[in-house]
Parts: C-alpha cells; structure tokens; sequence
C-alpha cells in the first residue's frame, strides 16, 4: 500500500511545469490582446468613413430641398434628413464640418473625421483639402491634412 501511495503523490505537476504554462498562456493573450486592438481600431475608422458618408447623402437631400445651398451647421439636418447626426466612436464629439461661400449664401461644405489609423487606404482618396471660406454663421474652416479623412461635394 505504501507504494501505491507514493505513485499517487507523484503523479502531480511541478512547480516549474505550472509556470511554463502559465507563461505560455500568458504570451498567447498578450498576442490575442494587441490582435484585438488593432481590429478595434480599424474597426472605429471604417465607421468614421461610413459616417462621413451619410453625412454627405443627408447635406446631398438637404441641398436639393433648399435651393442648392447648405446648413451652416450639421444640426440642421435632423431629424428630417438623417434620424441622428451621427458623432466620433471614442466620444471625441462631432465630425468636423463648416458651410463655405460668400456671406450668408452657403454653397459648398467641407466635412471630415479624423482616424487612427494613419496608414488607412482612405487617406489617400480623400481631397486633403486647404482651409477656404466659410459662409456667414458657419464655423471656420480647416485644412483636410492626413489623417483628417475630408470630402467636399
């Protein structure tokens, strides 16, 4: 009986075969973890592009309803031409829009996100657009330089 005891008591893990496991599980989820990350933050661009683009059917319908001109702000399209203006994933609030033209005609807008990503496809097909004049009661306008993600009509 005492040897069948003694088979049993040794038949356990080492304390050095635990810690190579738990190394080995650790080094597996910090490479899921960054995996993760990275897919979140392709994820967050790719709806900032999305938004940006329903932003710009919403000013499309509110320029065909109104003469050909534009809001000044991005507030005066809801909820008659899109149901919620949409804003930043991280919460870093509204995209960034201004109405351009002279005095208080707005007859065109420049409307961009920025991404994370800098090395997103999509930069390289948007207008990188310089600052240009803003129309009466409109926000100032800015320069569209990577990686502001910008599109005019």
């Amino acid at each position: 009986q005492r040897i069948s005891m003694q088979k049993v008591i040794n038949r356990g893990f080492t304390l050095i075969e635990l810690l190579v496991v738990i190394a080995i599980i650790g080094i597996l989820s910090s490479v899921v973890l960054a995996s993760l990350n990275t897919a979140r933050l392709k994820s967050r661009d790719a709806r900032r592009i999305s938004d940006i683009k329903q932003l710009q059917i919403a000013l499309a319908l509110y320029s065909d309803s109104n003469s050909s001109a534009y809001p000044t702000a991005l507030s005066a399209l809801a909820p008659t031409y899109i149901g919620v203006i949409p804003t930043d994933p991280v919460g870093a609030g509204a995209y960034k829009y201004s109405a351009l033209g002279t005095g208080a005609s707005c007859t065109n807008y420049h409307l961009a996100a920025t991404l994370e990503d800098t090395a997103n496809q999509a930069l390289s097909k948007d207008i990188d657009a310089a600052a240009g004049t803003a129309c009466t009661g409109a926000t100032a306008d800015f320069t569209g330089t990577d990686p502001i993600f910008d599109v005019k009509p």
